[in-house]
């Protein structure tokens, strides 16, 4: 099928500015995540102000209709890792896990920050925290407020803190059409504010301009977008437009999560509907078809309490199996009692639409909910275009991937408006004018009228169910309501239209380019994912038309492992050595870059032979086949047999890598250190196929550099009392000369050079071909005079000549004992000297006593035996089997 062109507008035509402001930085939305960036910056900055601007009143975004919870690792019993390993999980291969590390590891603290600003959530009658569970969580670690009252309650706490503080100016009832945008001192085009129209109830009327040094969408979520949502009024994309107007791109929004369990009104009901929070199968309550069958226990290990995907797909083909156009929530089982402490606000809204959930099934159906896509932000908070930031639902963090996990996304807003809130107070952008708007070219408004029409179009082919004939037919439609012809009068009814049919069309493109089924995106004619994980799709409108460009996600940044600069301080010996002077220090950011680079690129190959080449998963077949997905466990890598261990960083670097992040390792013994049989090396908990997939690159690696490092710890024995060294050659393994350079130094030898360019080495053949030793000496000199100069020698009478020509070191190939003593007092100091050839460890104590600087083993990295280690899967966490 042909793809229909869908264009939107560059700036929404609007009455001329009347009014203005300067300020720091301007927030649009006033849900969780935008109040928490406007309290965090002017904490964070002593003098920094803020305008936050709202559609509403300040308390009427997505927030306050929050009923589950907020998820956060409290409980000493869980752990980070396994609400990352639950997040990753949900998010079907398409998370990020830097992202995801952040939001598990600050959860904590972002809750305690909620309740010194004033929160207060249930507790125990022991007074801690009362928690619970929702779908996809493999724990209770879900904190709630008020029963099922959690977004209610964070709302009025920050609101009253935002209203008391004086550097944060509130204006409500206003919209945002369009961002003022100018030219940074790069010469790059950067957002410097917002126009508001306030709609008459505000301090001031009609539209002005707020001038700002950055802009922080937090417009929340597009749910209004479908027919039926559990979204307010005020949720219309506008976020996502604002965003895709001044070019800066969207990400993964054909990921709509749709909630499984929402309150059925009827076939004909339109608009935000009463949610029936997740909490509620949480305490147990089931699903039931419309013939009374408990469906979920067939669909998923976790039965009702199976991530939202899992749930609404099981749901759609219940009604379609059924012919029923809703299914059963039932929790009859629960007390009246239960019901009017822990889900009050549940049971009056049940009640208020004829249902009374204590003696009767709740007819329930999905209807969109959460969207996991948004305005494609950095770590912190950062869109690609300058000055523009994003938080909270209307951004796209990487945190949910392709599916949310449950109650994740107010703490998203929480910790990811501090990370924005710290950048801006430590680095806020220059200020810069706005391009005047006359200059900006306007498209055509949407009629409001349209927008019946577009949301039944996107509820019947965008809804849970997709494919391609469906959605080429929306992209039609969307293509026809878009272009009306008609003259239609600027207003926020017609901003609202034009933003919701953009979006629109957006998430239309995004689904039909996607051409597999993943997460919350089910395109029935793809019924299975594709192999790749992390490959997204990025929404542009340069132009004014919408495009769609392919984005295969990294794996985690190496810059992250937390064994970074340990793998920047391996390889820098020898990038040291192989470049000129002062390009390579491992104490500047750069130069340690490059260093750990070298040492993963190097694993990343080694992975690549085992699990074939990124983007492929990082999956062995036979754990992914035989393992549950995020069943956790705790392995113990240990030594067989006595040694001296190497490459414990890279082993950590592996699982780390394998692991997406999502592990917590103990390092017990360290590089260099004598270990017995019997001794644990290292520690690693994560998910178990993960560390089975793990395994075998981890210690293939360990075990054979760990052998190199002992069998030079040999040698170094054999010749203690001496003032000789033992090194190594260039005989290594293809690919690996680092690294097994690296065990040398480990077992207390030293490196000679790492390649033919960083010493000059004149051997027999030179001499031969240059016509004689003091020949080839001044040859070399002559053409790289910065190198050091050795001279290889296998007899006494070359020695002076190759003293006389300048040689820093000589090389005694295969001489005897006496002949090396000989050479020893004939150089006096005047060089280094070097035994290689007819070596063993019985006669290295003599040779050295000669008193030559080195005794030259090439064994070492060439044919060491590996030293016996293996790694033994001590624990499994039977909540996650």
């Amino acid at each position: 099928m042909s793809e229909t062109s869908l264009r939107v507008p560059r700036r929404l035509a609007a009455p001329p500015a009347s009014w203005s402001r300067d300020t720091d930085v301007v927030v649009v939305g006033s849900g969780i995540a935008g109040l928490s960036t406007a309290l965090r910056y002017v904490e964070r900055a002593p003098r920094g102000r803020v305008v936050l601007v709202t559609k509403d009143v300040i308390a009427n975004g997505s927030t306050r209709w929050a009923q589950g919870g907020i998820a956060a690792v409290t409980d000493p019993t869980d752990s980070p890792l396994a609400h990352m390993v639950d997040t990753m999980a949900a998010g079907a291969g398409l998370c990020d896990p830097t992202a995801v590390r952040t939001l598990v590891t600050q959860g904590a603290q972002a809750l305690r920050w909620l309740v010194e600003r004033g929160t207060t959530f249930d507790e125990t009658p022991e007074g801690s925290l009362a928690l619970t569970r929702e779908g996809g969580h493999r724990a209770a670690r879900i904190a709630h407020a008020g029963g099922d009252a959690t977004g209610a309650e964070i709302e009025r706490a920050l609101v009253e803190r935002v209203r008391a503080e004086p550097r944060i100016e509130l204006i409500e009832h206003a919209f945002v059409p369009d961002l003022l945008c100018g030219t940074d001192a790069s010469g790059h085009p950067a957002v410097c504010g917002v126009t508001v129209h306030v709609m008459g109830e505000g301090r001031e009327d009609g539209v002005g301009e707020v001038h700002s040094r950055a802009v922080v969408l937090a417009t929340g979520g597009m749910g209004q977008v479908f027919a039926a949502t559990t979204n307010p009024a005020v949720s219309t994309g506008d976020g996502l437009a604002l965003a895709l107007r001044v070019n800066a791109p969207l990400c993964d929004l054909e990921f709509v999560q749709f909630h499984p369990t929402v309150l059925w009104l009827g076939g004909a009901a339109r608009g935000q509907q009463p949610l029936i929070s997740e909490a509620v199968r949480g305490e147990g309550a089931v699903l039931r078809s419309p013939d009374g069958e408990r469906f979920m226990t067939a669909e998923h290990e976790l039965a009702d309490l199976a991530p939202r995907d899992v749930v609404s797909r099981a749901i759609a083909r219940v009604m379609a199996r059924t012919h029923s156009d809703h299914v059963y929530l039932d929790a009859r089982h629960f007390s009246a009692a239960t019901w009017q402490e822990r889900f009050p606000t549940i049971l009056a809204s049940c009640r208020d639409h004829g249902v009374d959930p204590v003696h009767e099934m709740i007819p329930v159906v999905p209807a969109a909910h959460y969207a996991s896509g948004g305005v494609l932000v950095d770590g912190h908070g950062a869109t690609r275009v300058p000055g523009l930031y994003a938080v909270g639902e209307v951004a796209r963090t990487g945190v949910h991937g392709a599916n949310r996990l449950a109650s994740n996304s107010l703490l998203e807003g929480v910790v990811f408006a501090d990370r924005i809130a710290g950048r801006l107070a430590h680095a806020l952008p220059d200020p810069i004018p706005p391009t005047p708007r006359s200059q900006q070219p306007t498209g055509e408004l949407v009629d409001p009228d349209t927008v019946t029409a577009v949301r039944t179009a996107m509820s019947r082919h965008a809804g849970v169910r997709r494919d391609e004939e469906g959605l080429h037919e929306l992209e039609q439609v969307l293509a026809e309501l878009g272009t009306t012809g008609s003259t239609v009068t600027p207003g926020v009814a017609a901003w609202e239209a034009t933003n919701l049919h953009t979006v629109a069309a957006a998430v239309a493109r995004s689904a039909r380019n996607r051409r597999e089924t993943r997460g919350s995106h089910w395109r029935a004619d793809h019924p299975e994912p594709a192999p790749q994980k992390r490959v997204h799709q990025l929404v542009c409108a340069p132009q004014g038309s919408i495009n769609l460009h392919r984005l295969v996600g990294a794996d985690p940044d190496p810059q992250d492992s937390p064994v970074h600069a340990e793998l920047a301080d391996l390889a820098a010996p020898a990038l040291t050595a192989r470049r000129a002077p002062g390009t390579v220090d491992t104490h500047d950011p750069t130069g340690a870059t490059v260093a750990a680079e070298h040492v993963t690129a190097i694993v990343a190959a080694a992975l690549a032979e085992d699990l074939g080449p990124a983007p492929a998963p990082l999956a062995d077949a036979t754990s992914a086949a035989t393992i549950p997905e995020t069943q956790l466990g705790t392995a113990d890598v240990v030594a067989r047999a006595d040694g001296v261990i190497a490459g414990l960083p890279l082993a950590e670097h592996i699982f780390w890598t394998v692991t997406e992040g999502a592990v917590t390792m103990e390092r017990v013994a360290a590089d260099g250190e004598e270990v017995k049989a019997g001794d644990t090396l290292l520690t690693v908990t994560g998910r178990v196929r993960d560390l089975l997939t793990a395994e075998r690159t981890a210690l293939n690696l360990l075990t054979h550099l760990s052998g190199i490092a002992t069998a030079t710890n040999q040698w170094v024995r054999a010749i203690a009392g001496t003032s000789a060294r033992i090194r190594d050659t260039r005989k290594t393994h293809a690919g690996l000369r680092v690294l097994e350079k690296y065990a040398v130094r480990c077992g207390g030898g030293t490196n000679h050079r790492f390649g033919l360019d960083d010493v000059a080495l004149i051997k027999d053949n030179h001499v031969a071909a240059a016509g004689g030793v003091a020949a080839a000496v001044r040859a070399v000199r002559a053409a790289r005079p910065e190198l050091a100069l050795e001279v290889e020698v296998d007899r006494i009478a070359q020695i002076e000549p190759a003293l006389e020509a300048g040689a820093n070191e000589l090389l005694l190939d295969n001489f005897d004992v006496e002949s090396m003593a000989r050479a020893v007092r004939l150089v006096a100091g005047r060089a280094r000297l070097e035994a290689s050839g007819g070596l063993t460890l019985d006669n290295a104590s003599t040779v050295a006593a000669t008193g030559v600087d080195y005794l030259a083993v090439g064994a070492l990295t060439h044919s060491s035996p590996a030293l016996d280690i293996a790694m033994d899967l001590r624990d499994t966490d039977p909540r996650t089997n």
